[in-house]
């Protein structure tokens, strides 16, 4: 479940609301803050607005390295939606300093309530994704996921830009500012009341309060289980990479680009709604399920969209004599279309990259030290975003390159996290192609899917009507399919690569090649020995007039030898289609039906010794039923 469903639900839409109000106010307490220290309160500082900048980043990050560690621990030991309402209680209370802060103007109590506001936000990262899982169905945390990622860019952009008009519009009444954070606190306070129960992981946890011994403790919790680990470091660079665009938009704009605030507002926009939209593409593509292919996906998206960004950032038309700095108008008319595109693609991209990372974590994490993992995400995090910050001091302060170099070099590092995701997550980002290849033809409807066993080897059979039936097949099922396919088409020079990649079978009838039938039998065995899922086509050919052909003896003689369950499917509403036999051969038709509606539905499985050639032909038909 996607989208409004999912926010009206009283287990998730209030959690929702709090913590997006929570990023939200983040976001205006501390750019109101900087701006109004930059334009307002500059000329009584005695420290240089530079340092002050830096300084007030390096205060919110901060509480991350020191915190997150005991906020894991907390998050673990008591029940979560407790947790919840006292940490806004924490931050209503800050925003009352901070209005009195900002009334009296005291300049060095507002920064140090920065470093506060870290703190309790750095409390509230483990509760945040410890709690989906207790609070969504396991179909529903892909979908949980990518709302809060949603949310979480949406809000951390509003909060940016309200921050920076509050300044602009309180000017020296300041106390403006410290009304409306203290307004924003307490609506997330109210929001917090509706958050249900959420029991604790792990009760009889004793508390370590010492920071540097139960930080290392978090990150040995993280580094327990390799995919999760693996998760973390991916995201932490997500992290990195994003934190490098978003500390250099300002700069970029004016230097490379010759324009001024309107154009950094946009970039940032389409930037930060990027992410947001490429969490809910990953949402509905998911279809439920944590789709890892898209993980490499999106690292490739960010490494091509820097790529470009660069090359049309160094072709960028240099400004007539005379001109000031560019309007959003005008950087439009030059050429800016395309370049806007490009950061608002590498959003996309980063959305499609972390929602399924944060769903794996959460999914793959016992539940006795999950937040404590989501700490240990969160300590990573911060120290990849310092590390960005150190690089680029180093890259374009000391070494001196360009801006359209740095976003380069960062596309560079987008590039082999792309590679080295191709290689750890091959079946899946193939699996997710051949779905998306699938579903470009068709508009597919899925039944009893949830007929497919998640472990263990099982053999999968269904009617044969065209020749996209294994992609469609393929791009259901949540789990990999090993197919047997005819030896010949196996053969054909544009698609045996692919067909190996993919793992599946060459088979050939006994009386052509006897070795070639053995092998295969000894291949299907090995595969469904190893608990995966094999798939055949018991029909061994296409049908020729809609109809289904009797099911070859193949199958009992599989299931003798490897007594698996059997999982019958069927195909409905491919007979008629450009892909299909109707009105003669394949492909030589017209294509008349793009688009059009086609289901894959799946029925029980069958226990070996009840699945004869004649029993699942019946099921199969069944299945079917009259529509083609």
């Amino acid at each position: 479940m996607l989208g409004p469903g999912l926010l009206l639900k009283q287990r998730f839409g209030p959690f929702f609301m709090t913590q997006a109000l929570g990023a939200f106010n983040d976001n205006v307490f501390r750019f109101a803050l900087m701006f109004t220290l930059t334009f307002t309160a500059a000329d009584r500082l005695t420290l240089d607005i530079n340092i002050l900048m830096n300084l007030a980043a390096g205060l919110f990050i901060l509480p991350f390295f020191l915190f997150s560690g005991i906020a894991g621990q907390l998050a673990d030991k008591y029940e979560k939606s407790l947790i919840i309402r006292r940490i806004k209680l924490l931050e209503l209370l800050i925003m009352l300093v901070a209005l009195a802060a900002f009334t009296l103007q005291v300049w060095w109590l507002l920064l140090a309530l920065v470093f506060l506001m870290g703190a309790q936000s750095a409390l509230f990262g483990p509760v945040k994704y410890a709690l989906l899982p207790q609070h969504l169905a396991e179909d529903e945390l892909v979908s949980g996921n990518a709302l809060v990622s949603m949310g979480t860019f949406v809000a951390i952009l509003l909060g940016t830009l309200l921050g920076g008009l509050l300044a602009g519009w309180a000017g020296e009444a300041t106390w403006i500012i410290g009304v409306a954070v203290l307004v924003f606190a307490l609506l997330g306070v109210l929001t917090s009341l509706g958050v249900p129960r959420a029991p604790a992981g792990d009760p009889e946890l004793v508390l370590n309060w010492n920071i540097y011994s139960q930080t290392r403790r978090v990150l040995l919790y993280a580094r327990s289980s390799r995919s999760v680990y693996l998760a973390i470091l991916a995201i932490s660079w997500f992290w990195f990479m994003g934190s490098g665009y978003l500390t250099q938009f300002p700069n970029f704009t004016r230097s490379v680009l010759h324009a001024d605030e309107s154009v950094a507002t946009l970039l940032l926009t389409l930037f930060s709604l990027g992410v947001g939209g490429g969490a809910l593409l990953c949402g509905f593509w998911s279809r439920g399920r944590i789709e890892l292919g898209m993980v490499p996906l999106g690292a490739l998206g960010m490494a091509v969209f820097s790529w470009d960004l660069y090359r049309q950032a160094m072709a960028f038309p240099l400004p007539e004599s005379g001109e000031v700095l560019r309007d959003l108008s005008t950087f439009l008319q030059v050429g800016g279309v395309r370049l806007a595109m490009d950061l608002m693609l590498a959003g996309v991209s980063g959305g499609l990259f972390i929602v399924p990372l944060y769903s794996l974590i959460q999914k793959k994490t016992p539940v006795q030290y999950r937040a404590q993992v989501i700490a240990a995400l969160n300590v990573l995090n911060s120290l990849a975003m310092v590390l960005s910050a150190v690089i680029g001091i180093l890259l374009l302060g000391v070494v001196g390159i360009s801006l359209p170099l740095f976003f380069a070099c960062y596309g560079l590092t987008a590039l082999m996290v792309a590679l080295l995701g191709m290689r750890l997550a091959r079946d899946p980002l193939l699996r997710f192609l051949i779905y998306l290849l699938s579903h470009s033809f068709y508009r597919v409807r899925h039944r009893g899917l949830e007929h497919i066993p998640e472990s263990g080897g099982a053999l999968v059979v269904a009617n044969h009507v065209s020749y996209v039936d294994a992609l469609l097949l393929a791009g259901a099922c949540h789990r990999p399919l090993r197919f047997v396919i005819d030896k010949d088409i196996h053969d054909l020079p544009v698609l045996k690569r692919f067909l190996q990649l993919a793992g599946t079978v060459p088979i050939s009838s006994e009386r052509i090649d006897r070795q070639n039938l053995q092998q295969a039998f000894a291949a299907i065995g090995d595969a469904l020995q190893r608990g995966e899922l094999v798939f055949i086509f018991p029909e061994g050919r296409l049908t020729t007039d809609g109809e289904m052909h009797d099911f070859k003896k193949g199958v009992e003689r599989i299931l003798a030898q490897y007594p698996v369950p059997v999982i019958p499917m069927a195909l409905r509403g491919l007979w008629g289609s450009w892909f299909s036999r109707a009105n003669g051969r394949a492909f030589r038709k017209w294509p008349r039906r793009f688009w059009s509606r086609v289901e894959v539905v799946a029925g029980p499985a069958l226990p070996a010794e009840q699945a004869t050639a004649e029993r699942l032909q019946q099921v199969v038909a069944e299945l079917r039923g009259d529509w083609r």
